[in-house]
Order: C-alpha cells, then structure tokens, then sequence
C-alpha cells in the first residue's frame, strides 16, 4: 500500500504553489524566491534581513546577496499582518514650514532608523479635529507606536491613543503636576510658560519696562509662553491688556514686521517687544532697519526658539534657545523602550531651555 504524505509536505506544497502564484500575478519577488536562491529556509531570511544577532555573518551576506540580485523589497503590510505589528511610528507634528518641526522630525526618524522602524508623518496644521483624523488613518496601518506634539487634544484624540494600546510619547510640553493622570503621559519636552517668564525676566532686569508680547498662530504653546509672560509683569506691577497683541494668522516674517510696526504706534512707548517665535522677530528687525528705528537702544527685541539665522541678524536676535533636535531624539528612545515593553525610568524628561542674550536686547 502506498504511503501517504504527510500533512506538512502537504501544506508546504500548497503555500509554495500559493506563493508562486501569487508571484506570477503581481510580479513581485517573494521571500520564498530569496529564501530558494539563498539555500535557506523563509524563516532564516525574514531573520537575516531583520539583522538579528543570531543569525551566522556569513549567511546574512549570502542572503542579502540573493536579495539584491532578485529585487527582493519586504512587504510591510505582509509582516504587520503576520506579527500584528508594523515597522513603522506614527509622528503628528503641526507644521513643516517651521524649522523647529523640521529639526525634531529629523531627529526623530535618525534615532528610529537604525532599530528598524520608519516614520509615517502626519501634519495637523494646528487643526484639533484634522489631528483626530490623521490618527484615526494611521491606527488603520497598526504603527508600532505614536509621537504627537503637545499634550493639548480633542476628547476624541485621548480616546483613540487611549483605547488603541499603541506606545505613545507626547512632544515639547510637559504635564502640570496638577493634570490628571499626569502620571501616566510619556513626554519629553520642557515648560513653555517658564520660558516665557524667563525671557520677560531678563528684559525686566535690562531696565526695561513697557514690555509687549506679540504672538501669532495661537497655538497652545504660544499661549503657554504668553501665560509665563503676563504673570512675571502682574508680580511686577506693570502689566497691562494694550501689551497684549496676538494675531491668529501664521508666523511669518512679514507678518512680524507689520506687528512691529503697529506695536511702536502704541502710545505711551514701548520698550522692549517679545515675539512669540523667531521669524516673527527677524521681521521685526528688518522693519527696524527700514524704519530707522535703533535696536536696542529705542526698543529691544526678543524672539523664541533660537532659529536658524537669528545669530546673523543686525543686531543679533535676543531668543530663548529650545532643545528641539534633543527633545526629538530623546522622545524616540522613549518611545523605542515603550515599543519593548521595557518601563523608562523617567515618564516626563524636562530637557530645559536657554536665554540667549545677543545684540537685541
């Protein structure tokens, strides 16, 4: 009597056959294909060009020869499926037009890179409600985990990261010690309102006094840095609403230089002008120069973050100098110890901030 074949050859035939149907319906190399060019099982494969340690030097050469040759490249929707994980983080930042979002972008993807995992960036506009949207398409894809920028979201945001279990770690603000569940966020970033204070500290103490904000965008962050601001003139008596002067519309250095100008219309005079983001200042200066106004010694101007260029304006720009490549880098390995499951020893990481006093003040 003939001897029938076992259940694994059988099942090992129907996937081969599967698969190289498959390959000749789509055109695409399978990891099959590399698996047979390379002498080697799927397994080892899928191991080898996932650069685990285990796997002998020799073969991961033989294997990732096979693969350039054939034109092999993984299917990230194959292995999310198969192991109900993806490769990939999910990173939500408002703005790509703004360097700060840049540099902690690239820092971001620099540090996820070599571990395996890619960016799937999303950009907000500062939209709470475009911001749930975004996160709902990107849960569909399974990330491996989440980076959104700031703590400040809809209900509809907090249900989804919450009821999701994906890693997450919140961008450039931290939690007061009074937030709710404070305990439970994962952030890396630094207090927007003390930044604040501290700026307007430091041009209280250059003698000035009639010191205005001017803030544009309004974004959460922005509205911290005013917070910090109007609390140290309040202390020192001097505050007053007509200080206040804030703009919706995006910063920009045009629209600095028109705030610049309709601030020194004000009477009585200000003194001292503290722009809510660089650009904003940089426009200032140069309306500075057009107007012939003297920086600093008719006003003193005082930006935020530090931005690229601030240091070659005439005068150089006073600002406060934020950590944001390192506030980027830390955050993704965070992110990258949440991904292992491991605890970090720190929940909330305070990377701090910088006055940087230059000719502008």
């Amino acid at each position: 009597m003939p001897r029938a074949k076992s259940s694994t050859a059988t099942t090992t035939t129907a996937v081969t056959a599967a698969q190289g149907s498959r390959r000749r319906a789509t055109g695409r190399v399978t990891l099959s294909d590399v698996a047979q060019a390379a002498g080697v099982s799927p397994i080892t494969v899928s191991r080898a060009l996932r650069g685990e340690r285990a796997v002998d030097a020799a073969l991961v050469e033989r294997v990732q020869a096979a693969a350039t040759k054939l034109g092999y490249v993984p299917d990230p929707a194959a292995r999310a499926l198969a192991s109900q994980r993806s490769s990939h983080v999910a990173v939500l930042i408002p703005m790509l037009s703004n360097a700060l979002f840049v540099d902690v972008l690239e820092a971001v993807q620099r540090t996820l890179r070599p571990a395996g995992f890619q960016t799937l960036i999303g950009v907000t506009h500062y939209d709470e409600g475009e911001e749930e949207q975004l996160l709902r398409e990107q849960l569909m894809h399974r990330p491996a985990g989440l980076i959104v920028t700031g703590l400040d979201h809809s209900p509809g945001t907090r249900q989804l990261v919450a009821q999701s279990r994906v890693p997450c770690v919140h961008l450039m603000d931290l939690p007061a010690a009074s937030t709710p569940q404070a305990a439970a966020l994962h952030c890396v970033g630094f207090s927007q309102r003390e930044a604040g204070a501290a700026l307007t500290r430091h041009l209280l103490a250059q003698g000035r006094r009639r010191i205005a904000f001017a803030g544009a965008q309004l974004d959460p962050r922005t509205l911290q840095r005013l917070e910090g601001w109007r609390a140290v003139l309040q202390q020192a008596g001097l505050h007053s609403p007509t200080l206040e002067w804030l703009n919706p519309a995006p910063s920009s250095l045009a629209l600095g230089g028109q705030m610049f100008e309709q601030i020194m219309g004000q009477h009585p005079p200000i003194d001292a002008i503290f722009f809510c983001n660089d650009d904003l200042a940089q426009g200032a200066l140069l309306a500075a120069l057009r107007l012939r106004i003297k920086v600093p010694q008719r006003v003193a101007i005082a930006g935020f973050n530090d931005l690229t260029g601030a240091d070659q304006m005439s005068p150089p720009l006073t600002t406060v100098r934020t950590p944001r490549a390192q506030i980027g880098e830390a955050a993704a390995r965070m992110l990258l110890q949440l991904m292992r499951g491991e605890t970090p020893a720190l929940a909330q990481v305070d990377l701090g901030f910088e006055v940087v006093r230059r000719g502008s003040s």
